[in-house]
C-alpha cells in the first residue's frame, strides 16, 4: 500500500482509515515555532518563540489579539493563522453588536473547530495547516482551548504545540499542580521558562520570544519587548544555568586528613586526602 494514493485529496480515505491531507496539516503546527500557554483561576498567559526565515528579515506574528477578554496563539502557516483570527474577531463583533455582551470562549471555541472541520469533508478545500492555543475569560473563569486541524478542540491547564515543544511539555508536566493558583507573575515565570526549555540551548532573549496576558481586570494585552527583558532578569532566567559550583566538598579532606593524624598513621593520612579528593570530584564530573 503506498500513501500516494491516497494523500491527493482529503476527502479520499485509505484503507486503514485514514485522511492523509489532515495529517499532513498536523504535521505543519509541528514543524511550526512552539507556542505555550498556561492558565490560573483568574489568568492565561500565552508565550512563542520568534523566529525569521533569514537574519535579514522580520519574523512574523505569532499572537493575535480577537477581542479584550479573547487571543490566540499560534503553531504552523501563520497566514492561515491570520485568516482565522480575522474569522474569531468577526465572530466576537457580531456577538456583541447582537447580545450586547462578550462572546463565552466556548462558544467561540466550538466555532472555530466546525470551521475547520469542513476543511475536512470537502474535496475543493485543504484543512486549515495551523494550530491554535486561544485563552479567554468569561463569566465561567479563565479558560485555555487547543484547536486541532482535525476540528478537535481541547481545553488545557497548561499546553505547548509546535516544534520543540516536547521540553516545554515536561517542564508544565511537572509544575502542573501548582498552576491552578499561580498568580500573574509566577505564571509568567514559568512560561518563560517554559519557553527557554523549547529552545534546548539557545539564550533566552526579549527579541525571541512574545509574552501576552489576559487576567481578571486585565484585558488581553501583549508584553513590549523592555518589560520582557525586565522579567527574565528578575527571574534570572538565563543566569539561573549558570550557578557557582558551591565549595562545601572542600572541609572534607581537613576532616579526613585529621582523623587519620590523630590514628598515627602519616602514610595513611596522605591516602584519606587523596581519597576525600576523589570523593570532592566525582560530584563534579556527575
Amino acid at each position: 500500500m503506498f500513501r500516494n494514493q491516497y494523500d491527493t485529496d482529503v476527502t479520499t480515505w485509505s484503507p486503514a482509515g485514514r485522511l492523509f491531507q489532515v495529517e499532513y496539516a498536523m504535521e505543519a503546527v509541528k514543524q511550526g515555532s512552539a507556542a505555550i500557554g498556561l492558565r490560573s483561576k483568574t489568568h492565561v498567559v500565552l508565550a512563542c518563540v520568534n523566529k525569521s526565515n533569514s537574519e535579514l528579515s522580520s519574523h512574523q506574528k505569532k499572537i493575535f489579539k480577537v477581542d479584550d477578554h479573547i487571543g490566540v496563539a499560534i503553531a504552523g502557516l501563520t497566514a492561515d493563522g491570520r485568516v482565522l483570527s480575522r474569522y474569531m474577531r468577526s465572530e466576537c463583533i457580531n456577538y456583541s453588536y447582537t447580545y450586547e455582551s462578550p462572546l463565552p470562549v466556548g462558544r467561540l471555541v466550538v466555532q472555530l473547530a466546525d470551521k475547520a472541520q469542513v476543511c475536512t469533508q470537502r474535496s475543493w478545500k485543504r484543512p486549515y495547516g495551523v494550530g491554535l492555543l486561544v485563552a479567554g475569560l468569561d463569566e465561567s473563569g479563565a479558560h485555555l482551548y487547543y484547536n486541532c486541524p482535525s476540528g478537535n478542540y481541547f481545553e488545557y491547564q497548561a499546553f505547548a504545540i509546535g516544534s520543540r515543544s516536547q521540553a516545554a511539555k515536561t517542564y508544565l508536566e511537572r509544575k502542573f499542580d501548582n498552576f491552578n493558583a499561580s498568580s500573574r507573575e509566577d505564571l509568567i515565570k514559568d512560561a518563560l521558562i517554559a519557553t527557554r526549555e523549547s529552545l534546548q540551548g539557545e539564550k533566552l532573549r526579549s527579541s525571541v520570544c512574545t509574552i501576552a496576558v489576559i487576567g481578571v481586570g486585565e484585558p488581553f494585552h501583549i508584553l513590549d519587548q523592555e518589560t520582557v527583558q525586565k522579567l527574565i532578569d528578575e527571574f534570572e532566567i538565563v543566569r539561573e544555568e549558570e550557578v557557582p559550583p558551591t565549595e562545601e566538598p572542600q572541609p572534607e579532606p581537613e576532616q579526613d586528613a585529621a582523623a587519620d593524624q590523630g590514628a598515627g598513621a602519616g602514610q595513611g593520612g596522605g591516602a584519606g586526602q587523596g581519597g576525600a579528593a576523589g570523593e570532592g570530584a566525582a560530584p563534579m564530573d556527575i
